[in-house]
Formats: C-alpha cells, structure tokens, sequence
C-alpha cells in the first residue's frame, strides 16, 4: 500500500511538475497585415500599444447636415458632422497604397461584434485566410461595423488599435472598439458617408 501511496503521489508531482513547465496553448489570432495567425498574448506583449488619437469635438465648417460621416484619408481622420459648424474628429486607419478610395455612398447596415466574411479577391491574394470568422473579441472586424452601400467597404473595430493613423488596410477604415462603438451609437442606417483622398 505504501508502494502505491508513493506512486500517485510521484504521478501527481510529475503531472504538476510539467504543467509548470510547459505553457499553456493560447488563443491564437488572425492578423490580417501579417496574413498570419498569431499568439494572442505574445501579441498583447508585443511592444505595441493603442491608438494615442483620440476622439475629440472640433470646429468644423461644411455645407453637409449632422449625421454625415466625412473622412479625410490622407489627414487619417473621420469627421461626424454635428450642428452648429461642429464636428466629432476620430482616428482612422485607411487603406494602404493600391487600396485607397474615395466617393459619396450611404451607410447601408449596422452590425455589432459582425463575422467576417474575407472577399474573393482577398482569399486569392492571402490563401491562409479562414473562409469566415465568426465576430467575437478576436475578429479583425472588431466590435461593431458600418456598412458601406453595397460595397465591400466598411467602417469597423480593430484588434490593432496601433493601427490607427496609419494606411495598412485593403480598404476599409478602422477604428479603435472604443471609437467605432461610439460612433455606431450616433450614426443611423442612411447616413451619407463622404471618403476623400
């Protein structure tokens, strides 16, 4: 009986021993600028930090009504057109070079912690990408999404938020959860949206 006392007892240190040792498996990550999937805690790690932009009311003169969504790509910045010549400024990540755009469109449907659904073209040039994502905390839709007319263009969250200010997108522009949850709760189905270059 000792014997076996002994032996469990060796078991189970052994057992505690290599669950020390060994790492637990983290969550892993898409990301969509390194076409990669990634340790979710090393990314966290990693050096990089949130966006320093931060939403702020702006004086802002445009013939356009409140509600309209304008966002200046090369400034990096989304303006919400609020009344008396205001305007709500927020950070922006836009598309890198070769996938910026510009035009008048509606926001079309809104979407919180949205799956994502990568498109053909971009499935083709990054084969490692999932068919689809389902939303969550991980997806690189982020919290909430803005539709764009019947594009392929949104406004969404990020899991980047170091990302912000910068062109690393294929198109669609991000914002931090913070930021696209605060203006998901401002902007309605029909708004117009104005992307200049």
């Amino acid at each position: 009986m000792k014997k076996f006392k002994s032996l469990i007892t060796l078991f189970f240190v052994s057992m505690l021993s290599l669950m020390l040792l060994t790492p637990a498996n983290a969550a892993r990550v898409y990301n969509p600028d390194t076409n990669k999937w990634e340790n979710a805690n090393e990314r966290k790690t990693s050096g990089r930090r949130g966006s320093s932009i931060k939403k702020t009311i702006v004086s802002y003169e445009t013939k356009q009504r409140p509600g309209t969504i304008i966002i200046e790509t090369s400034e990096r910045r989304l303006y919400l057109v609020l009344k008396n010549g205001k305007a709500m400024k927020y950070g922006v990540g836009v598309g890198r070079e070769g996938f910026a755009w510009a035009g008048t469109n509606r926001i079309s449907r809104k979407a919180e912690w949205p799956g994502w659904t990568p498109p053909a073209a971009m499935r083709k040039r990054e084969p490692n990408l999932p068919a689809y994502m389902p939303g969550g905390i991980d997806n690189p839709l982020g919290a909430r999404a803005l539709y764009v007319g019947s594009t392929l263009y949104r406004l969404h969250g990020t899991t980047q938020p170091w990302t912000i200010g910068q062109a690393m997108s294929s198109g669609c522009i991000r914002l931090t959860n913070a930021d696209i949850t605060d203006l998901y709760d401002r902007v309605k189905v029909g708004a117009k949206i104005i992307v200049r270059r």
